[in-house]
């Protein structure tokens, strides 16, 4: 089975590259990903896939019916772009100015419609179905394309019994795959802060409430939550990146407003961070003489591993891709995924896929949500295999 994996996989190979950078140069935005919607849609009819359109906004949804009934396993790939002005010189780069395939997801709809045209050959042996869903929208924290997907019914009819997804990951050579059980990324919850004063003229600042050293001097605070309330075994992280305020040079303003990311992994510190990011904040606004308000919204849940699947598949990439393709991962990542909701509901399993050139130095590979991140394409047909195995495997084991 494997090696007819590894045959199919080549034979479409070229397909899958053209295909991302038909995607690459056509880049859309969260909840506009109408063209790879339709390009989606169109290879899957072409491959005799039952197809449903429409599925939470953009996300299509493909099935792949074995000659047998069976249990059904679900793959997923995302497929929008991040608002970037791309800077990669590539001859497909972004004809959508501002708008770029920073984070891969052109690559994972490749590699996923590459793995439909595997499967669509190989269904005539399979007890079971492969549901291909390609949800638009991983971007938009705090609500994510996944939500959408589980409302309009994307993991019923037949119903998904375990879900897997790939993300391309510029920090291991290309064809690495590498996870682990349990945490694998991040919680990824938003704060907006909003620090209030009182103006004057800039020469007289006692004769106001500064709020700009208010803002100041929480950004600083807000890392002691971290340093000195978190435990140091623990994981957190308090960013902010966004601050807005002032009307002129010579204006002492009275309002500023900030925009962060809150990342944890352990569920317990997650619940806590709320009400400590707010009495910190106002804290230090009230001992300046204002105030600030803090709203705190949750966003993606930690991407959550299934130990079972995690044994399987390393079972899986040894033997379908060779031992010395699996990396067991020691420590989770704090970026935030939105396949968090999936494998909340089914158990579920996210590998990245090593993107970096053989030789090449890691210092001069540009990371995610980069304007100059570039993949390398030969990780794509080890993505294939390791979809399609994964999921065939899946079948066959559990029927």
């Amino acid at each position: 089975m494997y090696k007819k994996i590894e045959e199919l996989a080549w034979k479409y190979n070229d397909r899958v590259v053209e295909w991302r950078r038909h995607i690459h140069s056509r880049p859309e935005l969260s909840t506009q990903e109408r063209q790879t919607a339709a390009l989606v849609a169109e290879v899957l009819t072409g491959l005799g896939v039952e197809v449903r359109k429409d599925v939470g906004g953009h996300g299509v949804v493909g099935l792949v019916k074995g000659e047998k009934p069976g249990p059904v396993v679900g793959l997923r790939a995302d497929m929008d772009a991040l608002p970037m002005q791309e800077d990669t010189g590539l001859p497909f780069a972004s004809a959508n100015p501002g708008v770029m395939h920073a984070c891969g997801h052109d690559t994972h709809t490749a590699m996923l419609l590459g793995a439909a045209c595997v499967l669509s050959e190989m269904r005539s042996g399979m007890e079971g179905s492969v549901k291909l869903i390609f949800q638009p929208a991983e971007e938009l924290n705090p609500t994510g394309g996944a939500p959408g997907m589980i409302r309009d019914g994307v993991l019923e009819n037949p119903r998904v019994d375990a879900l897997f997804a790939l993300h391309v990951w510029p920090g291991f050579e290309t064809g690495k795959i590498i996870t682990r059980a349990g945490a694998l990324m991040g919680a990824s919850d938003r704060i907006f802060l909003t620090a209030s004063g009182k103006t004057s003229h800039g020469s007289a600042p006692h004769q106001g409430i500064d709020a700009v050293m208010i803002a100041a001097q929480i950004v600083g605070g807000l890392q002691t939550i971290v340093s000195r309330v978190v435990a140091p075994l623990d994981s957190a992280v308090i960013s902010i990146g966004t601050i807005k305020g002032g009307y002129r040079y010579n204006v002492i303003a009275d309002r500023v407003e900030m925009e962060g990311t809150v990342r944890t992994l352990a569920p317990a510190t997650q619940d806590r961070l709320p009400g400590l990011i707010e009495r910190t904040a106002q804290g230090i606004a009230r001992a300046l003489g204002g105030d600030c308000e803090v709203k705190y919204v949750r966003g993606y849940p930690p991407t959550m591993n299934d130990p079972d699947l995690f044994r399987r598949v390393s079972e899986t990439v040894a033997d379908s891709l060779g031992a010395e393709h699996f990396v067991a991962l020691d420590n989770p990542d704090l970026g935030g995924e939105d396949f968090s909701f999936f494998a909340r509901e089914r158990p579920s399993l996210m590998a990245w896929i090593g993107c970096r050139p053989a030789g090449k130095d890691p210092a001069e590979m540009a990371v995610l949500h980069n304007t100059r991140f570039c993949p390398d394409e030969a990780c794509f047909p080890w993505g294939v295999r390791f979809l399609t195995s994964c999921a065939l495997d899946f079948l066959k084991k559990k029927a």
